[in-house]
Parts: C-alpha cells; sequence; structure tokens
C-alpha cells in the first residue's frame, strides 16, 4: 500500500504539470480596421489575434474601404518542437506552457480612382478594335447523317380519380 501512495504521489503532479503549446496569431494591417476573413469566415478587425489547432496554409482576405481587398494565402510552418516524436513530449511531459505566437502584418493600397474620361477613351479603343475583327465566322454545317429519333413507346397517361368525400351517417340508435 506504501508503494501505490508513493508512486500515487509522484504521478499525480506529473499529470497536473504536463504541459501544452498555446498557439495563436495576430494579424494586423495598415491602416488599422480592416475586416479579416480566415478561410471565409470573419474573425475580426485588424488588430486581431486568434487561436489554431493545425501549422499550414490558411487563406486570410483583408478588407477595408477605401482600400483594396487583399487576399493572402499565409504559410504557418511549424517549430522544430513540433515534429513528429518530439511533439509528443511537448504537448504533454514538459512541465509548463509553450506559447506560440506568430505577427503578420499587412500593407494595404489605397483604391486607385480612374477618370470618367480615361474610361471612355479605352472604351472607344476597344469599340474600334472589335469592329476591325469584322463579322464572325458562319460555323459550317454538319456533313455527317443527322441522328435519328430512336421510337419510343407512348408514356400511359394516368388515370386521376378525385378524392370521393366522406359520407356522414346518422348516428344509429341501439
Amino acid at each position: 500500500m506504501k508503494r501505490f501512495l508513493a508512486l500515487f504521489s509522484v504521478f499525480v503532479p506529473v499529470l497536473v504539470l504536463t504541459g501544452c503549446v498555446d498557439r495563436r496569431y495576430v494579424i494586423q494591417s495598415d491602416p488599422p480596421g480592416a475586416l479579416v476573413l480566415r478561410n471565409g469566415q470573419p474573425i475580426g478587425c485588424t488588430p486581431v489575434d486568434d487561436h489554431f489547432t493545425y501549422y499550414g496554409k490558411y487563406d486570410f482576405t483583408l478588407i477595408k474601404d477605401g482600400y483594396e481587398t487583399q487576399k493572402i494565402e499565409q504559410d504557418i510552418c511549424a517549430p522544430w518542437y513540433e515534429y513528429p516524436l518530439i511533439d509528443f513530449f511537448t504537448e504533454n511531459l514538459i512541465p509548463f506552457k509553450i506559447r506560440d505566437v506568430r505577427r503578420f502584418n499587412y500593407q494595404m493600397q489605397p483604391v486607385k480612382t480612374v477618370r470618367t474620361d480615361e474610361v471612355l477613351q479605352r472604351a472607344e479603343q476597344l469599340r474600334t478594335q472589335g469592329q476591325s475583327i469584322g463579322a464572325p465566322r458562319a460555323i459550317p454545317p454538319h456533313t455527317g447523317p443527322a441522328p435519328q429519333p430512336t421510337p419510343s413507346a407512348p408514356l400511359p397517361t394516368p388515370s386521376v380519380v378525385p378524392p370521393q368525400p366522406p359520407t356522414l351517417s346518422p348516428p344509429q340508435p341501439q
């Protein structure tokens, strides 16, 4: 019984003090206040942080009025202590918490305004270019034999019987 208590007193603190890895990323933008979507789901406005479980590629989209929308494919690489076999010890046996914080800073570009006369000039260029192409070529007719329709049996017409209203009979004397 004393051995059991000795083993119990050694293993309980080890189990309680097991380590873990806290994974998070922080996204900042210049200018701040851009809406951030992770894999199409909104997570907040910059500066924003969030937890993640798996290392790998994440798709971030930054949206802000007056600025071009940015689509970013961000690769979050695993650190050395998260490689297979080593990660068992860092996740389960180290008696303290490891914090893995990744910081990403994105520069947003203002939307470029185009003057109306430039748009009209470009439209006129495209119109003259389209007119210089000429008429579309005619598609030659099908030269092989025409496909014959396969005869099929006529479909039977379903007979529709209107529903009969229920008949009510007077109560029978007993």
